[in-house]
């Protein structure tokens, strides 16, 4: 079994608040053992006494950084150079940057151009070079909100679709359809783990949640221009497949195959 990745958080609490601290560890956690979890702003200011109570609740380590002169954000000065510090010093495969601000947009890039993976978490009206210069973007909008769910052994959604917020966020449609037409095989079913890595990789802040569905797989049962498929394999798994509807063709329920698909 590989080894976990070694996730460094880095939290610019300037522009972020503390009520979402706890989201912010749940969903960074996804991503691997977070082994650095680092804070930074300017502690003597009445501004961070929020924060100031969910350091020890969270293991945050503290990065005081002094406003020296005044409209100028230093903090953002002093978490990039520590982000460079940590790249170099090789003990971080995942950096989470947890801001709004653009100014973080070429340190994402550089990160990722060394080879490190780079998740964003910022609100909806984060700077799009910045959500764009990341592998994936999490708006702070969706995170602990309640999402619909599925009945047991269901493939229905059995309680109400409700929108997260009202984010600025492009249509299922105009996203997923590339997608499936760039991941299908030749008889036009797609796997839809191939579909939503070639979603992310184009558009980075797509999330599943800024539509009101906690997975993809939710998602795509819902929409009428898709048909979805599970095909349940030999060690118990199910592989689910989509692909684009004929038109004119009438919405149908997604269907089970007994037998694994070709690859």
């Amino acid at each position: 079994m590989a080894a976990p990745q070694r996730v460094a958080v880095l939290i610019d609490c300037d522009n972020i608040s503390h009520q979402l601290c706890s989201a912010i560890f749940e969903e960074t956690a996804q991503h691997g053992t977070l082994g650095i979890k680092r804070a930074y702003g300017d502690w003597a200011s009445d501004n961070l006494s929020g924060w100031r109570a969910k350091l020890p609740i969270h293991a945050l380590q503290p990065i005081q950084q002094f406003a020296y002169t005044v409209r100028k954000n230093a903090t953002d000065s002093a978490l990039i150079i520590d982000a460079m510090d940590l790249l170099y010093s090789g003990n971080v495969d995942v950096f989470c940057l947890v801001s709004s601000d653009s100014d973080f947009t070429r340190l994402a890039m550089r990160l990722r151009e060394s080879g490190k993976t780079v998740y964003g978490i910022g609100a909806k009206t984060t700077p799009k070079a910045f959500q764009n210069a990341c592998d994936r973007f999490t708006y702070t909008e969706v995170l602990g909100e309640g999402m619909v769910t599925l009945e047991p052994g269901s493939t229905s959604v059995v309680t109400s679709v409700k929108r997260a917020h009202d984010l600025d966020v492009p249509t299922v449609k105009s996203v997923i359809t590339p997608a499936v037409t760039a991941t299908a095989r030749d008889d036009g079913w797609a796997h839809l783990g191939a579909v939503g890595h070639h979603v992310v990789n184009q558009h980075p802040s797509f999330d599943s949640r800024n539509y009101g569905f906690p997975k993809l797989g939710i998602l795509v049962r819902k929409q009428s221009f898709l048909e979805v498929k599970d095909v349940p394999l030999e060690n118990g798994m199910t592989q689910v497949w989509v692909r684009l509807r004929a038109a004119g063709q009438p919405a149908k329920k997604s269907t089970k195959k007994a037998a694994a698909t070709r690859r």
